[in-house]
Formats: C-alpha cells, structure tokens, sequence
C-alpha cells in the first residue's frame, strides 16, 4: 500500500510538471506571437561617387551603394538604384569612394597605453583606415580594444591581433616582458617558447585561445620547428603570419613552410650570406651582392611566393630615410635596396600588402598608412591601383578577412572611406579624407578630434 500511494503521488507530480511546462509553453508561444517584428534594416545609399571598388577594375563615375545595417546591400549606376522608403540618402558627388583602407603592420600593445592607443585608434579610423593588423603585443589589452571598438564605445577600425611564438631565447628581449607584464614572457599564450621538445598542437590550441586571429612566428627559430608551427596551425585552421628571417631559420625554409603572411621584405635578403646568428645580433644586409641586380635565390623565393599565394608585407616606411624609418647603414636594408626588392616582388605577381610597423608623430593629422602608400609608388615603382589594392583587397587577404572586407562589393561589411582628390592621379589624395564609413556608421573628417599631448603622456611620443 504504502508503494502504491508513493507511485501515486510521483505520478501526480509528474501529472503537474506536464501540464506546467506545456502551460509555459503555449504562454511562450503567445507572446513569441506577440512580439513585434525585428526592427526594419537602417539604410543609407552613399549616390553618385566615383567608385574604385578595390578589385583593381577601372574607377566609375555616377556609382551608388546601399547599405543596410552595417553591411553593403547594392552597388550599381545610381540610375539604377531606387531608394526604399526612409533610406537616409547621401549626396557623394564629386567624391571618390574606396574601400576602408587596411595597414597590416602596426603596434598597439607592446607596452599598453590606453589613453595613447584610443588616440592611435581615432586618429587611424577618421583618417580612412577601417581595420588594422596588431603584430604582437599584450592579448588581454588588444581583446579589451577590440570589444571596446566593436560595440562603439571607441572610435577607431576593426582590429585583429596575434599571439606570438619565437625560441626560448628570445624572451630577453623587453618588449616581450611589457606585453606579458604579470605573467612570465615565454609562457604566456600569447607570448609562447617553443623548441623542438614543445607539444606543438598544445601550444597552437592555447594561441587560438587567447581569441587572435593567427599565430606569428618572430625570431630565433630553426626551419624544421618552423615547420612543425605552420604544419600544426594549418591541422587546426588557423593561420600563420612569419617575419622573412627568423635567425637562424632561413627566408627558403619559411617560404616552403606556406605561411599565409610574410613580414618585412629586407628579412629575405638574408637568404644571401654572411646571416647573423640570432635575432639579438643582427647585422645589415650585404647590399654589394645586389649591385649587378637581384639574385636568382631572391628571384626564385618571390616565385615561389606568388605560386603558393602568400603575401608579403613589405613594410616600405621603415627602410626609408626619415622619421619613420632608418638612416643609412641600419641593420636592415641600405640605400634603395628594399625598394628595389618590393618592385622585383611586385613583377613576379607576389601580392604586396600596406603595413607600416610603426606612425607619424602623435601631431601628424594623418597616420603612417599614408606614408606607406606614397613610398610604394613614389619609390617601389608600383601603379598607384597596385597601392590602393595593398590597402584593400591585398590588406584584406593578409587579415585573413577577405570575404568581409576589401572590395566594394554586396554582402560585404560598410566599410568605406570617400575622399575629395582622386587618388589614382596620385596617392597622396587620400588625404584628402571627406569621411569614413565603418560597419555602416559615418564618421566625418570635420569632426575628427587631433591627438593631444595629454593623449601621448605615457607612449608614442
């Protein structure tokens, strides 16, 4: 009896919670039915600008986009676009639009510095720029950018970052102890040591954790971990972005291990010797083996680059005389050298990207991005349609976003900068900054705030 009542009352009770959940649920459905529909896209249609979409085709006049939400919905003659009703409708006429441009080499956590990276960030996104590559630094500060930038609560453009593997002894190097401060630099996930005894899938899965967008491999690195680095990352999906010498691993032993990025275009030089033994201990490149023109072992690493599509990211600004860049005699390329390799590079059909590694003057109004480009026509030789591509469409691919950004296309994000000169006349005309679209929000160049001293109190100066 005593059984019967107990199973009774447990089937009661299952009885009640039945009926309860499907009670729940019905009042769910209802007021699922009830809710209003998702609010209506906010569309914009930019009309009548002088369009170079970034895929290299020829500038057209008279060209609208639509853009609904923060993507791109249509891009045609603006004869042909009807606006919806309530669209916001901009007059672009007598502007040229571009896609957002991208630089592919920049540094905004090494030794983190709020107040001085926003100020890099709004200085960068009101100048045209709509995404940046950060090349190393402190993860948890560039995460914390990244979301602060994404929901709008910074001005500035989409940045995506890596973590960092390189040997155990490079991790003197001070850099490396500002961006891991609190941790130990070489342990960090972020910041990893690794060598031939390392569990290389362990290590790849810990990068991707810190939520980078790929792995960069810095220094003091034999080909064959090289190797296992890039083979591991590749099992994982996850890409690979490599400096063109890693002391002692060679220019060919990176090139044949298919990263998706190489970095610094004097780095493959070293593929000639006499090659410096380590990071630490570098040594200028022997420029007197380039005078009778640049060697087949040269030639063929492009070759190989262009076969295997990787791009590389010349970083022009900082082999040039100047501010930015280095005096003659520097350890990395002297006289014309590196732009006389960017131009080689550039003929063999490998894509050449916009990274500066490096800025302006907190004072400049404009960033280094711009410096970037005009060396690459003025000096590097290349079409100034090369340049804007190394900006956009290349600079996407080196981000590893090229199906979201880089071309002016639907489906595509609202990334946009319109300027008032044509830039195909000369590169130096996107400076000429009328305002950028980011994820469909327009930020005029009016309203630009110049860096302050204040801003610059800490870093950067």
């Amino acid at each position: 009896m005593g059984r019967i009542a107990h199973s009774g009352l447990a089937f009661t009770r299952l009885l009640t919670v039945a009926v309860l959940l499907w009670t729940g649920g019905v009042t769910m459905a209802l007021a699922m039915a009830q809710d209003p529909a998702p609010p209506a896209a906010r569309i914009s249609v930019y009309r009548n600008a002088v369009l170079i979409d970034g895929t290299g085709a020829d500038a057209r006049p008279g060209m609208s986009i639509v853009i609904a939400d923060d993507r791109i919905q249509a891009v045609a003659p603006d004869a042909d676009i009807t606006p919806p009703d309530g669209a916001e409708i901009i007059d672009a006429g007598g502007l040229y639009v571009l896609p957002g441009l991208i630089d592919t080499h920049v540094h905004l956590g090494t030794d983190p510095s709020r107040a001085w990276a926003e100020a890099t960030l709004r200085r960068l996104l009101y100048s045209g720029v709509t995404a940046v590559r950060d090349m190393a630094g402190d993860a948890r500060f560039l995460a914390e950018l990244q979301r602060q930038v994404l929901v709008g609560e910074v001005p500035g453009p989409d940045l995506y970052y890596v973590a960092l593997m390189a040997g155990p002894s490079f991790f003197i190097d001070p850099r490396t102890h500002a961006a891991a401060r609190g941790t130990t630099p070489g342990q960090a996930a972020w910041m990893q040591a690794v060598d031939a005894d390392t569990d290389m899938a362990l290590a790849v899965a810990r990068a991707r954790g810190t939520g980078a967008t790929a792995i960069k491999i810095y220094a003091n690195l034999d080909g064959q971990t090289v190797h296992r680095i890039i083979e591991e990352a590749h099992r994982q999906d996850f890409p690979v972005w490599a400096h063109g010498m890693l002391f002692p691993g060679l220019p060919a032993d990176i090139v044949a291990a298919g990263p998706e990025v190489i970095s610094h275009v004097c780095y493959l030089g070293y593929q000639l010797p006499p090659r410096p033994a380590n990071y630490h201990e570098r040594t200028g490149v022997d420029v007197s083996l380039f005078e009778a023109g640049i060697p087949t072992e040269i030639t063929t690493l492009f070759d190989q680059m262009h076969e295997s599509g990787i791009v590389l990211d010349a970083t022009a600004r900082i082999y040039a005389p100047g501010p930015g860049g280095d005096a003659p005699g520097s350890w990395r390329c002297e006289g014309d050298l590196a732009f006389r390799l960017i131009n080689e590079a550039w003929r063999r059909g490998v894509m050449i990207s916009a990274g500066t590694d490096g800025d302006t003057a907190w004072d400049h109004p404009y960033p280094a991005l711009h410096e970037e480009l005009e060396l690459l026509t003025d000096r590097a030789g290349l079409p100034p349609m090369e340049a804007i591509r190394a900006a956009t469409a290349v600079a996407a691919r080196a981000v590893n976003q090229e199906d979201q950004m880089g071309t002016i296309e639907p489906g595509k994000l609202a990334n946009l900068v319109f300027v008032h000169d044509d830039p195909l006349a000369d590169v130096s005309n996107l400076r000429s900054v009328a305002f950028t679209v980011r994820r469909g929000v327009a930020y005029q160049r009016e309203d630009y705030v110049p860096v302050t001293e204040e801003e610059m109190a800490e870093i950067g100066s």
